[in-house]
């Protein structure tokens, strides 16, 4: 029979990897709404009007600490602090698009972990043309008054490139 001491730590080590599977559970719900927000940004016709945009590129930019790095590069740019992921994000640079995350490999450390995304985002220009865009994205948490947030997100786009010609040019 186990002594009293035994079974506390076993009590300890059962609540501590029930912990990390809860956080890892609750950064994946964290980026499948940001996700579901940002392709929410858009309608059958488009980009939503401003004032919804403005709503959702809010609750976007609730997703992220106040001192939070959304790095998307190139074009899209960057923006520093939950206010300007708000206001970049009210302002669609498409016309339509879908995000698909996968294969997550994310890594927690106490209130901290980071982790990297594969992307596939069907999406379509503002002049119509339809593009595939893949990448991953390198992503730091933080929980933040016992909420995970995201502090950093980068994208690294591994192609982009036209629907009709697919990405074995490119």
């Amino acid at each position: 029979m186990a002594s009293i001491e035994e079974l506390e730590a076993t009590v300890r080590a059962l609540e501590s990897r029930l912990r990390a599977v809860e956080d890892v559970e609750a950064i994946q719900r964290l980026k499948a709404r940001y996700g579901a927000l940002t392709d929410e940004r858009y309608g059958p016709d488009g980009p939503k009007p401003p004032d919804e945009l403005a709503r959702i590129a809010g609750e976007i930019a609730a997703l992220f600490s106040e001192d939070a790095v959304w790095d998307a590069g190139g074009k899209l740019g960057v923006a520093r602090g939950r206010d300007a992921i708000r206001e970049r994000l009210a302002v669609p640079t498409l016309k339509f698009s879908w995000h698909f995350f996968v294969k997550p490999e994310l890594q927690v450390d106490g209130d901290r972990a980071s982790g990297t995304w594969d992307i596939l985002a069907p999406c379509t220009l503002p002049d119509g043309r339809p593009f595939w865009m893949s990448g991953v994205e390198h992503d730091e948490y933080a929980r933040i008054d016992g909420r995970w947030l995201h502090t950093r997100m980068k994208l690294r786009v591994v192609f982009f490139s036209p629907y009709d010609e697919g990405w074995a040019r490119r």
